[in-house]
């Protein structure tokens, strides 16, 4: 059966490394990362001159929900051509939306296609020492006011979601057991 892969988690738990790493051990999979479409987002900042603040109320009014419709409409058209679509995006919001859940779902029905959600769970001290290492703009906002960020992102896995796969990456023999884990689990075609 199709599948669409959505790798998941807040920011700087390893998402980009964990996707990629996945997306590389499946046969012919579609790797989509959102992060793609911030070329378009700082372009938009800069059109309506904003300051680039990805935690701006500015940024969650205009740019936040069109980029996640962008990318999850390009793997849904992506499972036209293949049977494996992977994105790597926060979806932190969406994930705990039963009604985004809901219809996502029937998108992939229609598709001939099934949902995997997979958690990237990431201890927070950890993560901020990913997010300073990266020295992204985009993480300028979240590391200047970094207690403020964090008490905004919630880092324990969704409880709504009976496709979930929680992918343990604080350190590097979590991740190797988890890489395991996970490619058995898509290669055999089960989820969960």
């Amino acid at each position: 059966m199709k599948k669409l892969i959505l790798v998941t988690s807040p920011p700087a738990c390893g998402k980009t490394y964990v996707s990629k790493q996945l997306a590389k051990a499946l046969t012919n999979c579609v790797y989509l990362d959102k992060d793609t479409l911030i070329v378009l987002s700082k372009k938009i900042f800069e059109v309506a001159n904003q300051e680039y603040n990805r935690s701006s109320d500015f940024f969650e009014e205009n740019i936040r929900n069109p980029e996640y419709d962008a990318i999850v409409d390009l793997a849904l058209e992506a499972l036209d051509y293949n049977d494996t679509v992977l994105i790597n995006a926060p979806f932190t919001r969406e994930i705990r939306d039963e009604e985004y859940l809901k219809n996502l779902r029937e998108k992939l029905a229609e598709k001939g296609a099934e949902l995997a959600v997979v958690w990237v769970h990431t201890d927070v001290e950890v993560c901020h020492q990913r997010m300073i290492e990266r020295n992204s703009d985009r993480d300028t906002w979240k590391l200047e006011h970094w207690d403020e960020y964090v008490a905004t992102q919630n880092y324990n896995p969704p409880t709504n979601i009976k496709e979930l796969i929680i992918f343990n990456n604080s350190s590097q023999e979590e991740f190797e057991a988890s890489i395991k884990k996970m490619v058995a689990i898509f290669r055999d075609e089960s989820i969960a």
